[in-house]
């Protein structure tokens, strides 16, 4: 009687240990043959493989992060991406290379959703700015300080883009990378320092200022004129402005649209 294909293999049950790109996996041989047309099917349906590492794992040389997924849809039939899932490119050549058609049916489908989402989006941006009095200690001398005190401007701008690649480009542009925000919004604060204000002063207040392609924003018209450039770079057309429709220049919030 030939052995089972979990018997050549040397694995009780049809267990079998897989190194993927030096990660390991532990699965069935069912799971491995679910669809027999794969090449993990044919490959763990016939002989035993020959390619295995020092402990005996078959090795295949593939990426091994992304095997995660490829594993996954081989178990449950179905393909769950996290939100913001980026590495589909990849994901799609290794689903080419292990031949699964399924799959590469799921990710045409993915794909094509996410460009339908990416052509119809929608942008809409705003900045607020409030005034705020700070006092500080000016040195006049070795033992002479006086108390001295100027305005800030501090402007607190919010974007909401349902495509998160545009966010994506803007944060680049910007020297608040690190700023809060969601896939889909982004929340920024700055203070531009002025003159009067010493520069020691400032990085006491811990205040900062906001660059955008290297150029320092100090309005509220710069920031959103920064935005249309990138917007209509991006195919968005204007769809609204706030207060006055006639005056984009003096604007405090836009709305974007791309069909």
């Amino acid at each position: 009687m030939m052995p089972g294909p979990w018997e050549a293999l040397g694995l009780p049950g049809g267990l079998v240990t897989l190194n993927v790109g030096g990660k390991l996996y532990s699965t069935t041989l069912e799971t491995l043959t679910r669809f027999p047309d794969s090449m993990l099917g044919a490959m763990f349906r016939g002989p035993q493989p020959a390619l295995t590492d020092s402990r005996g794992n078959y090795f295949i040389d593939r990426d091994g992060k992304a095997f995660r997924h490829i594993l996954n849809f081989l178990r449950f039939g179905r393909l769950d991406l996290p939100e913001g899932y980026a590495e589909l490119s990849l994901l799609r050549a290794e689903a080419d290379f292990y031949q699964i058609r399924p799959l590469l049916d799921e990710l045409r489908r993915v794909e094509a959703e996410r460009w339908r989402q990416r052509s119809n989006a929608v942008l809409h941006a705003d900045v607020d700015v409030c005034k705020r009095r700070v006092h500080f200690n000016v040195r006049r001398g070795p033992q002479n300080y006086e108390l001295s005190a100027c305005s800030l401007h501090v402007f607190t701008a919010n974007v909401f883009c349902t495509d998160r690649h545009f966010l994506a480009l803007l944060r680049r542009r910007l020297s608040h990378a690190d700023a809060p925000g969601a896939c889909h919004h982004l929340c920024l604060e700055w203070t531009p320092r002025p003159s009067e204000l010493p520069a020691a002063e400032y990085a006491k207040q811990r205040l900062r200022s906001l660059c955008v392609g290297g150029r320092e924003v100090r309005t509220a018209s710069g920031f959103l004129e920064e935005v249309l450039k990138l917007a209509l770079a991006q195919g968005f057309r204007v769809d609204s402005v706030f207060p006055d429709p006639a005056d984009i220049l003096s604007a405090r919030s836009l709305r974007f649209v791309r069909h």
